[in-house]
């Protein structure tokens, strides 16, 4: 009976731990219990998806990321403080040890409390820029609710977000209106591939800091698209940090609020479903993606001998291939050599909450190949070639270049919120062996040469029975017919 507990313990534990694909502990660091109850709707929702979630305030003895260079949660959710710091347990550099660790941060900002100055440091070497006044918000004076900021236009209404290029996959994307109330503008550098905006403002926000008692601001922090109100990086190593604009669009105040915009009626607003969104993602519950199965070989051909067809393939993941691997026909006597060209499969999964299934990209996406050696002698599309359960199988067919050296299998998919695909495999390109270059009459460009080989021979030959059979004259029977 021991055995069956056990079996049974193994069972539910990875049916908690399959809902996120990095672990369910979740930590929240969070001022007090006040604060924690304004956020009880998404404690119940991340607790629902099988999280286990542990708060602790932020100068708390208990507090640790890391023991013995191990993670003790998986990933770390930091909400606003009324402190000025965030003690020792956070910080930065405590942060980078537990991203190198894989562990997912999700930081949520508020212009209700200033940010600490050690966080706004750590963001900028993340090359996500936060104003250097700590009290900024950001405000738009055509899309704003009407009932709760009337005045100050601070309660920003905006749209769930679009693509931000053809050939990325929304994950965030929805019908309904979210509201974000005292957003806390970011601005991201271009230096950094790995930073992404989630969401942005419209066109007419604007930041400014609503102590300086102007009428007007002269010199805001960003404008317009320039600003982030949800920022993301996802490590080379694949782990996430998400910074949330607003705070207050977390609580359940905004989780079932009415607003209502400069035009139109009054909305529910889609905020609890935009944060399961969010969370989702910073949480790694979407977005990963498993390589499974690599696997390159020689083609499949078929071999004629005597009226029978037998069919071939090469062995899998061969350490050495051949110049100049080609197919002309996938028939082929036997007289002559046999040629093949290389094919490559790769089997990949993509997480979706629950359990891996078949990756679905953008139809503007690619999946590539190269084969490389120093810089890619080829880059090829890899295309879906069949589909399992959980997975899909994609494959190319090429054929290896006229260059002998060490070559590598790479597919290298890198794209804006799915986890990065990093697959390098090495083999050996030989030349031709000395019994595989094909005959010299097989090659039609060679006739004339084999042609003029046998004239000079053939022409020998005439010369030599020529000065055989023809006797010279012999000189002392001339001289006794003159006497």
């Amino acid at each position: 009976m021991r055995w069956l507990f056990s079996f049974l313990f193994v069972a539910l534990w990875n049916l908690v731990q399959g809902l996120s694909s990095s672990g369910s502990r979740l930590l929240v660091v969070v001022d007090d219990s006040v604060e924690q109850d304004k956020y009880s709707q998404l404690w119940g929702d991340l607790k629902d998806r099988g999280f286990s979630v542990t708060f602790e305030a932020p100068k708390s003895d208990k507090l640790m990321l890391l023991r013995h260079g191990v993670r003790e949660h998986d990933h770390l959710l930091i909400l606003p403080t009324q402190s000025k710091g965030l003690g020792p347990s956070l910080a930065p550099k405590v942060l980078v040890d537990f991203i190198n660790k894989e562990g997912n941060i999700l930081l949520a900002l508020s212009g209700e409390s200033s940010t600490p100055s050690a966080l706004q440091s750590f963001l900028l070497e993340l090359d996500i820029v936060l104003p250097s006044d700590k009290t900024s918000i950001t405000v738009d004076h055509f899309n704003y609710d009407t009932l709760s900021s009337s005045d100050k236009h601070d309660v920003l209404l905006l749209s769930q977000p679009l693509p931000s290029r053809p050939d990325v996959k929304n994950f965030f994307g929805g019908a309904g209106q979210i509201a974000f109330p005292h957003a806390v503008a970011q601005t991201l550098e271009n230096s950094s591939p790995l930073v992404n905006s989630i969401l942005k403002a419209k066109k007419t926000a604007y930041t400014y800091n609503p102590k300086e008692d102007t009428e007007f601001v002269e010199d805001p922090f960003a404008t317009g698209k320039q600003i982030s109100l949800v920022s993301s990086i996802q490590a080379r190593n694949s782990a996430r940090f998400t910074v949330f604009g607003s705070s207050e669009a977390l609580q359940n105040k905004w989780f079932d609020a009415n607003v209502k915009g400069a035009t139109g009626d009054k909305i529910k607003t889609a905020n609890r479903e935009f944060a399961k969104k969010v969370t989702q993602w910073a949480f790694k519950e979407t977005g990963v993606l498993k390589v499974g199965k690599v696997q390159h070989h020689l083609s499949e051909i078929t071999e004629t001998t005597h009226n029978k067809s037998i069919e071939k393939v090469g062995s899998l993941n061969p350490t050495i291939y051949r110049i100049k691997n080609d197919v002309v026909s996938s028939t082929y006597p036997i007289s002559q050599p046999l040629l093949t060209s290389q094919t490559f499969n790769i089997e990949l999964s993509e997480y979706t909450g629950t359990h891996y299934a078949p990756p679905v990209f953008s139809p503007d996406d690619a999946l590539q190949l190269e084969f490389t050696m120093l810089s890619p002698w080829h880059r090829l599309d890899l295309k879906p070639f069949a589909k399992t359960q959980n997975s899909t199988i994609y494959s190319t067919t090429f054929t290896t270049p006229d260059q002998h050296g060490i070559f590598s299998f790479r597919v290298n998919h890198k794209r804006p919120f799915f986890t990065s695909v990093e697959v390098k495999e090495e083999v050996t390109v030989r030349h031709f062996a000395h019994d595989e270059y094909p005959r010299s009459w097989t090659i039609s460009g060679g006739w004339v040469w084999i042609a003029g080989i046998w004239v000079t021979v053939a022409a020998w030959l005439v010369f030599v029975a020529l000065w055989l059979y023809s006797e010279p004259v012999d000189e002392k029977s001339k001289a006794k017919k003159k006497q």
